[in-house]
């Protein structure tokens, strides 16, 4: 049996609304006036002039201008007409496809997504991977100047030329276990209470004086430089700089601003500031910074025990220090680097025999406004 609906009529002539009765046939649409007369509009005649968007009033017309009209809230009666008469029913809307349109818009817009985040999480590092060795090292080099300059200005850095001569000692030590590397290692000092160091690109080293006070041995410090040094050699921090410059240039392409979309990824790659390594790059350069310290004949064991003391350190507090906020659980780096380790070699050098490490370590403190570390780790 045909469904009735309830809706308005209009002559076109005035604007007073009348109450009519629809009932939907093959051929035509029924219409029951007020005073009990009917009208038959066939659907061939009618024009749909409202009633394509979702929620607004459908709008049917009938004859010459000035038409007469039936308004009605649901859209439901156009699929009462596709349902009795699909042949004659296409030029009015069909709801049902715009659910389904609405569907595939919805589909497209997770697909979207989905290929949204897999860029981001596998695309981006695999491309950025796949570029890095391409990057000139002049390239890096003059990023790592500007990086140096920007976290560690000279204004910051302690100048204690005999002590300095000391440390890159240890740092040359090491670096000299990569005779063919394109890199020139340099190392700056900052007169900062944060334990912390970083790798700049091109070679560039930056230890702050509160790590350096945390050490309790030259080979300590030499195991935190041989971790920095691998994210040099194994260009972890390029591939960095390139994931989030990429990763900046694909949101603002996402979004539709790309105005200062690069601006902003090319400036925080350049400050260092929110790069982060991936866990595959830090448990890299634990595990090669190991390998470097036993190629340069020192005991690696004293990597572990600085590590241990980090560790021990950031049980104490609210978290780990600045050195360890990024990297791998602490437990699992040293089970690791343990079991590499095995036992101290007979022939282990010492670096800086004969040397005063506490004296070295004093290298800031003897610069006005420099302040002695805590004894326990900074955190940030």
């Amino acid at each position: 049996m045909p469904t009735s609906r309830s809706a308005h009529y209009l002559d076109g002539r005035t604007a007073t609304r009348h109450g009519v009765t629809l009932t939907v046939a093959p051929a035509t649409l029924h219409i029951v006036m007020p005073d009990g007369s009917t009208k038959q509009w066939p659907y061939d005649e009618i024009r749909q002039t409202q009633g394509t968007y979702q929620g607004e009033p459908v709008r049917l017309e009938f004859g010459p201008e000035p038409a007469e009209a039936i308004v009605i809230s649901t859209a439901a009666l156009l699929d009462d007409i596709h349902e009795a008469a699909p042949a004659l029913a296409r030029h009015f809307h069909n709801p049902a496809r715009r659910n389904a349109r609405i569907g595939w818009t919805l589909c497209a817009a997770v697909g979207v997504v989905l290929m949204v985040v897999g860029l981001y999480r596998w695309g981006i590092p695999g491309i950025a991977s796949a570029a890095t060795p391409y990057i000139p090292v002049a390239w890096e080099e003059s990023l790592g100047r500007q990086v140096v300059a920007h976290l560690a200005p000279e204004t910051q850095q302690c100048r204690d030329p005999e002590r300095l001569r000391k440390l890159d000692h240890i740092v040359q030590t090491l670096a000299a276990t990569h005779p063919a590397s394109p890199y020139r290692i340099t190392l700056s000092v900052v007169d900062a209470p944060t334990v912390n160091a970083f790798a700049a690109p091109g070679g560039r080293l930056v230890i702050l004086r509160g790590l350096l006070e945390q050490t309790a041995s030259p080979e300590q410090l030499a195991g935190v430089l041989a971790h920095e040094l691998q994210h040099v050699y194994q260009r972890h921090t390029t591939k960095a700089i390139l994931e989030q410059t990429a990763a900046t240039l694909l949101l603002t392409a996402v979004s539709g601003d790309m105005s200062g979309g690069l601006a902003w990824g090319l400036e925080g790659a350049r400050t260092m500031g929110s790069l982060h390594y991936t866990r595959h790059h830090e448990t890299e350069a634990d595990i090669e910074g190991l390998r470097m310290m036993q190629a340069a004949r020192l005991d690696p064991a004293a990597m572990i025990a600085f590590y241990g003391t980090m560790e021990r350190g950031a049980q104490d507090h609210a978290g780990p220090p600045d050195f360890l906020s990024t990297h791998p659980d602490m437990g699992e780096r040293l089970a690791t680097l343990i079991a590499l380790a095995g036992p101290s070699p007979s022939d282990a050098q010492r670096l800086l025999p004969g040397e005063d490490w506490k004296d070295i370590r004093t290298l800031c403190r003897l610069q006005a406004g420099g302040r002695s570390a805590s004894a326990s780790p900074e955190l940030s």
